[in-house]
């Protein structure tokens, strides 16, 4: 059985990680696969939207180091921590920011270290009421890598994220909820249930445009007035020129239901 399990159904690429016997910690060989298969729904028409679960208990427990490549042979050099982490979390992270479909997070159980930062990193998180978010990195001594410290002051503010972070605690879901970090929080047999009726409606809305709206609002904490403002004004120029937008106006004209295409 593969430790990630992908099928696509109504527009909608299923991202499953699949080691319920490790909590899910996630392998190197994981993080390439799912990084690839971001980037396929990126460039796949067919493809409207992403969710991403797990089996078992537990979302992500963090990362199973004893997959990654060796760091520079048998004696560390300096640089060869950084380089991982660059090659490894950090650009599994980016994979899931820079994705041209919008993506769900499914998170059934614990998502601690890098699994509860590939949460963080989606679109819009679903959470069952038995799911847990844990900055586990300062109980191993560590710095929080994968995009932690990026990911959390920008979605609850640095006194908060900075309390996650220096203290390690488990956040259950509902607080989780309060703080911003999670859009909703369902009953855990409702949770797949809740996740395909999002990501279903997300692959039948206009594609293009949730893919600009995404670039827009994951820079907008990057820039001045003036920047986003600009970049506003041209996402809207670009996406004029889409079937779907054609389909938007045309149907609201019309007073029907718009059909959008993802073109």
């Amino acid at each position: 059985m593969s430790d990630v399990l992908h099928t696509v159904e109504n527009g909608v690429s299923w991202i499953t990680l699949n080691r319920p016997e490790a909590m899910n910690a996630v392998t190197w060989d994981q993080r390439e696969r799912i990084i690839a298969l971001l980037a396929e729904a990126s460039a796949d028409p067919g493809v409207r939207a992403v969710a991403v679960t797990a089996t078992g208990r537990g979302f992500c427990a963090g990362a199973d180091l004893r997959g990654a490549p060796p760091a520079g042979g048998a004696e560390r050099v300096a640089g060869d921590v950084a380089r991982v982490i660059r090659l490894g979390a950090q650009r599994f992270i980016g994979a899931v920011l820079d994705c041209e479909k919008p993506v769900i997070a499914a998170v059934n159980g614990t998502a601690a270290g890098i699994g509860a930062h590939l949460a963080f990193a989606c679109d819009l998180v679903l959470a069952a009421d038995s799911a847990r978010f844990i900055e586990v990195f300062v109980r191993r001594g560590l710095v929080p890598d994968g995009g932690g410290a990026y990911l959390l002051p920008r979605l609850i503010g640095p006194q908060r994220a900075k309390e996650l972070m220096f203290f390690g605690d488990a956040v259950p879901a509902a607080e989780a909820k309060e703080m911003g970090l999670v859009n909703r929080v369902v009953p855990a047999d409702d949770l797949a249930k809740t996740a395909r009726e999002w990501a279903e409606r997300l692959a039948q809305g206009p594609t293009r445009a949730l893919a600009l709206t995404k670039q827009l609002v994951n820079a907008s904490l990057e820039v001045d007035r003036a920047t986003a403002f600009a970049a506003e004004a041209t996402a809207q120029e670009i996406n004029m020129t889409t079937r779907d937008a054609q389909e938007g106006v045309a149907s609201f004209v019309e007073r029907r239901e718009s059909r959008y295409e993802g073109r």
